[in-house]
């Protein structure tokens, strides 16, 4: 089987969840080779790794990967390409991963597909494109294909690999140390799971009324362990952050549930969600557009469904 590179997103030193999903994708099609930028590898993080099926693990431990914004990271893995000839090269659709991707593209002369959902047998992927409006299957048709895929879309599944470490040095151009890094703020982290990569997300938009109101959406949310999102009219609005907002302008996300309060169902929401597994609707206007896309729809005040809907679930627990 071919080798497939999978570019390892960590904080700290810590594996993040896309990291196991797309080690579980490649090893689908592939044998998996993860690729460490930067420091902060340790045991644990090899342990980790390796459980979701790494079979080599090239470290690039220089800070230089994580003092520069995103070019060494493609010159990187650039260089990896040319050494190692893999059949593919997985990263995940953040905002930094496929800006990865797409450099990474320019200085291989490769195709590149962002926003998969799904990868199967001759690196075809599922796309959602035009705002979410269009559904296609897509295949790289020049070079490594290289495929930005969106957190929840693949179940991590635990099944060792090998684990075989190769240290990598690569040597930085100028051009890649252009833009420097100055500072890093470490943001509060919370309770609920971070938005782009939990499996439940409960969002809540101008039917929602007002951020005081928000505190419904929360307590529902902390009930089934979800994150928050929100629509952009309710970050507009200031009732809720606008790193919290959900949609084409905003976060992509695509959760195993995610359930819409107060939203209509704008295409640019749609766009940002339209992927989740179940999506689930609360809306007192039983003709918003959201219902088209809506597993399972509830027409009626959102004041009176989500305390009912809180406290059936804490009943269940």
């Amino acid at each position: 089987m071919s080798e497939i590179l999978v570019l390892v997103e960590h904080v700290d030193g810590d594996v993040k969840k896309v990291t196991l999903e797309l080690l579980t994708l490649a090893r689908s099609l592939g044998e998996p080779s993860a690729v460490w930028a930067g420091p902060g590898y340790s045991d644990a993080a090899k342990a980790k790794l390796t459980e979701y099926g790494a079979d080599k693990i090239y470290v690039a431990g220089s800070a230089d990967l994580a003092d520069y914004v995103v070019a060494p990271k493609a010159e990187l893995l650039a260089s990896l390409v040319g050494s190692a000839s893999p059949a593919a090269v997985l990263v995940a659709a953040t905002a930094e991963g496929k800006e990865i991707a797409g450099r990474l593209a320019i200085k291989t002369d490769s195709g590149v597909i962002t926003d998969a959902v799904g990868l199967v047998e001759g690196f075809v992927a599922d796309q959602s494109i035009f705002g979410g409006g269009v559904n296609v299957h897509s295949r790289v048709t020049k070079g490594t294909p290289i495929v930005a895929v969106r957190p929840n879309s693949t179940a991590p599944v635990a099944s060792a690999g090998a684990g075989a470490e190769e240290t990598v040095d690569v040597e930085l151009s100028d051009l890649a140390k252009t833009a420097h890094v100055v500072e890093r703020v470490k943001q509060e982290k919370g309770a609920r799971p971070e938005l782009t990569e939990a499996a439940i997300v409960v969002s809540g938009g101008r039917g929602v009324g007002s951020g005081d109101n928000f505190a419904l959406i929360e307590k529902l949310a902390d009930s089934l362990g979800a994150a928050v999102g929100a629509s952009r009219a309710a970050t507009d609005a200031g009732w809720y952050p606008h790193q919290f907002q959900v949609g084409q302008t905003g976060k992509t996300v695509s959760p195993q549930l995610y359930v819409a309060v107060g939203i209509s169902g704008a295409i640019q929401h749609r766009a940002g969600m339209q992927t989740s597994k179940t999506i689930v609707v609360v809306n007192k206007d039983a003709e918003a557009p959201l219902f088209e896309i809506a597993d399972f729809g509830v027409v009626g005040d959102l004041f009176q469904v989500v305390p009912q809907l809180t406290e059936e679930i804490a009943k269940r627990k």
